[in-house]
């Protein structure tokens, strides 16, 4: 099929459940970025792109099998994460005068789309002009959420080899939304350790505090004076597990990643009002180290279903999500 694409395209079989669906991984290259996805959980499994050297390099925390991602599901490898990407506190909230209750999978508390979330369910691909439209119907009722919803989640290489990625949905009833890609970034290489001193900028004056649950307290902390500051270029230390509220989302980069031994940028333009930045402190070797990659999650904020003085995440019939995420990567 000719779809006009400047990106080359590829597919291939990458293994099969126990339930006898096949997983397929798309491979995108455009420009000197290789990226491969996986129908299971829409999951970017390796971002290739090359330094100062010349040299490409996995700059994505990925695993090499299907059995690795079912093994290790926790930490979210690279996967797309909903309907609810990070949490819902207690489990449950008010939509039009009803409560519903959604999977409890953290205490008591939702996070991440529940036991069964997009992440660990086949999409159907397709070919697109320079990538691959992955695409789900996710019932009524899966883990407690109201409507029937059909998304989609579309994967493209940009001239310069940004990577895209573009979520769009439909409802045929009221319910929450918030979508974003889990990858976890280390730009000196998948395999060199820790991310940890990788320069990060954010355009934030704020965050969203977060109590001893990960769960936001409604108050908006302005970050003069904190360690939250990265406004200003600053290599990033451990222990961050927080949102942070975004200036000119939709108008330019919202963050930069800088690697100085290798070179390489990634910045990150989104739609979004909020990133959650996570150093993933928690990891304990299996199969990473602790900060072996630096997750940067765009998406709305913790909890918005109960706080309504957050930017709203109901989708209503009539109404369509569109969402964008757009990685660039580049050399200084």
């Amino acid at each position: 099929m000719d779809t006009g694409s400047s990106t080359a395209l590829r597919t291939e079989e990458f293994g099969t459940l126990a339930d006898g669906a096949v997983v397929h991984r798309w491979t995108l290259e455009r420009d000197g970025t290789r990226v491969r996805v996986l129908t299971y959980g829409g999951i970017v499994q390796s971002v290739e792109v090359p330094g100062r050297d010349g040299v490409r390099a996995g700059v994505a925390l990925g695993l090499p099998d299907l059995a690795g991602y079912k093994t290790y599901a926790g930490p979210y490898f690279g996967a797309l994460v909903g309907r609810y990407a990070n949490r819902i506190g207690g489990a449950c909230f008010e939509l039009d005068g009803q409560t519903h209750r959604v999977t409890r999978n953290e205490g008591r508390n939702h996070v991440h789309g529940g036991a069964r979330g997009f992440d660990k369910r086949v999409w159907q691909a397709r070919e697109v002009a320079d990538g691959v439209r992955l695409s789900l119907v996710s019932e009524g009722g899966e883990e407690g959420f109201p409507g029937c919803l059909t998304v989609s989640a579309t994967y493209t290489l940009d001239e310069g080899g940004a990577l895209r990625i573009a979520y769009r949905a439909t409802t045929d009833a009221p319910t929450v939304l918030n979508l974003t890609n889990h990858t976890y970034w280390n730009l000196a290489g998948g395999d060199s350790g820790s991310a940890l001193g990788q320069v990060l900028r954010i355009a934030a004056g704020r965050i969203t505090p977060a109590d001893a649950e990960s769960l936001p307290t409604g108050e908006f902390l302005p970050v003069d004076g904190t360690r939250f500051d990265f406004r200003e270029p600053k290599p990033v230390g451990a222990g961050y597990d927080h949102n942070f509220v975004l200036d000119g989302a939709g108008s330019g980069p919202v963050a930069e990643l800088y690697d100085a031994v290798s070179g390489r940028v990634l910045t990150v333009t989104t739609t979004e009002p909020g990133m959650q930045l996570y150093t993933a402190d928690h990891f304990d070797g299996r199969p990473f180290g602790p900060c072996a990659g630096i997750a940067l999650e765009t998406q709305h904020f913790p909890d918005s279903p109960n706080r309504p003085e957050f930017p709203s995440t109901v989708l209503r019939p009539g109404e369509e999500y569109v969402s964008t995420t757009v990685y660039g990567f580049a050399v200084r």
